[in-house]
């Protein structure tokens, strides 16, 4: 299950808009081990394609670079379908390689509404996953840590 916070959809969905017709994509990252998406990070599309999205790699070696120093993973890779189901691709599931990632697609393809599934992919196999939309993680379903001390 992905719980994520309410505000990192809507940035997530503002995104996919702000490039329709071109699909968007980005990175949440989060602390690693905790599989908490709490920084949004929006990448460029380096393909500019209304069918497709690739992380430049420039970008990408930058990105998982300044990670590694705060001690992040990409916890949740997101990208948009701008005329189909939010629904991986083939060339979506090929290019999935981080197994511990939720990769989130978001359709654009109706002006007015939006669709946002998460899935895991790992070694060619889609698992659609179930999303906790949440105001906060204080109290979520993401783990002991999350719950203030009381001293």
């Amino acid at each position: 299950m992905l719980v994520i916070r309410a505000d990192l959809v809507d940035e997530i969905v503002a995104h996919a808009r702000r490039d329709h017709p071109d699909e968007a994509c980005g990175v949440i990252a989060g602390p690693e081990g905790s599989d908490r998406p709490e920084r949004f990070i929006p990448m460029l599309n380096a393909a500019r394609s209304p069918t497709f999205y690739e992380f430049d790699s420039g970008d990408l070696l930058r990105l998982y670079r300044e990670m590694d120093a705060k001690d992040e993973v990409p916890v949740v890779i997101y990208h948009s379908h701008t005329a189909t189901e939010a629904y991986p691709s083939r060339t979506d599931i090929s290019y999935a390689s981080e197994p511990e990632a939720h990769y989130v697609l978001v359709s654009t393809r109706e002006p007015d509404t939006h669709e946002f599934r998460s899935y895991r992919i790992v070694d060619g196999v889609v698992t659609e996953e179930q999303i906790e939309v949440v105001e906060t993680y204080m109290f979520a379903h993401t783990g002991a840590d999350d719950v203030p001390d009381n001293g």
